[in-house]
């Protein structure tokens, strides 16, 4: 069955996401946080919501932004690796945490221990990134993205 693709019927909305999305990584710069991370982080929410469309995306910009096939590999097991950081690791709990926000409401302890190793500005860009990647995987879900060889 074909569905509405959603960011050709409303344009107007779909260029409001794309704006949140350039917002987002300007705050992603601000805090100092590593671009290519950043794809990690957003792989990963679209993994967790099974998003064909973002993973592949999201994996090809990672690999332009300088990240390692191992990182990119490990990400979906990233608690059994030692291939991310303390300040990594907790930016993967804050991303998971806000996409399973309807399982578990995001629990104060995964916040305060976010806040252990983050600061406000670092916190700030990792929920806007978790915030704007939910969007898009929702918009490329809905409208069911082709993913194709």
């Amino acid at each position: 069955m074909s569905r509405v693709n959603l960011g050709k019927t409303a344009p107007e909305l779909y260029k409001t996401v794309l704006e949140l999305e350039n917002l987002s990584v300007q705050k992603v710069k601000q805090a100092g946080l590593d671009l290519g991370f950043s794809h990690l982080l957003k792989l990963r929410a679209s993994q967790i919501n099974q998003c064909s469309f973002c993973v592949r995306m999201h994996t090809q910009d990672a690999i332009k932004a300088g990240e390692s096939v191992d990182r990119i590999a490990l990400i979906s097991a990233w608690r059994e690796s030692q291939y991310f950081s303390d300040k990594e690791r907790a930016a993967l709990v804050l991303i998971e945490e806000i996409t399973l926000i309807a399982q578990q409401h995001f629990p104060d302890e995964a916040y305060a221990a976010a806040k252990e190793v983050l600061n406000d500005d670092e916190i700030t860009a990792i929920e806007w990134i978790a915030i704007v990647i939910n969007t898009w995987n929702r918009i490329a879900i809905s409208s069911q993205y082709k993913v194709a060889p």
